[in-house]
């Protein structure tokens, strides 16, 4: 080869990678965009979720029984502002305490059906929300992207994992439906 066949190989292997390297870094713009997004909608989720609590406890404290308002109403002002600044914690303890209240008599309709809405959307928000950071993870773990450090010391974005089920505790006197019975 002629050394201008290889400077013209060269040439075009420097533009290839100069290429990838743009659309690399687009892509990890989209993806850390989409991470901000996610956990836009989830914090959302979460202090509706609270406030909706608070209301509860607030407005209904027969209905949950009086000791067990003040817990959810503690709980509730816990998960919006954590002291201990371990949100994951907080939004856990919340979560169990309302799976754990079982029937509602004398709680409005709609509130329970707000209850009921915000924990789907609070799951949905949160795998939405994990799903952007596991994609953003993969991206930024390959070996170039790592190499060529184009997350620029950005940190990664954590998952944000807390245990959302949507099934309510319920007591199971005969113990049927426990594990391992």
């Amino acid at each position: 080869m002629t050394p201008g066949a290889w400077l013209l190989l060269v040439g075009g292997l420097v533009l290839l990678l100069l290429a990838w390297t743009g659309w690399t870094l687009v892509r990890l713009s989209r993806l850390e965009a989409r991470v901000a997004r996610a956990w836009t909608s989830l914090d959302v989720q979460l202090q509706r979720r609270a406030g909706l609590a608070e209301e509860l406890a607030r407005e209904y404290p027969a209905a949950v029984g009086q000791e067990r308002a003040g817990f959810l109403a503690a709980f509730a002002a816990d998960a919006r502002a954590p002291g201990d600044g371990d949100r994951e914690l907080a939004e856990n303890l919340l979560g169990r305490e309302l799976r754990e209240l079982g029937e509602l008599d004398g709680v409005p309709q709609a509130l329970r059906n707000d209850l009921d809405g915000t924990a789907t959307r609070v799951s949905l928000a949160r795998r939405f929300y994990n799903d952007a950071v596991r994609d953003t993870a993969a991206l930024r773990r390959r070996r170039l992207p790592r190499l060529m450090r184009l997350h620029a010391g950005r940190p990664l974005p954590r998952y944000f994992d807390i245990d959302d089920r949507l099934d309510r505790v319920v007591p199971d006197p005969d113990g049927v439906g426990q594990p391992g019975r």
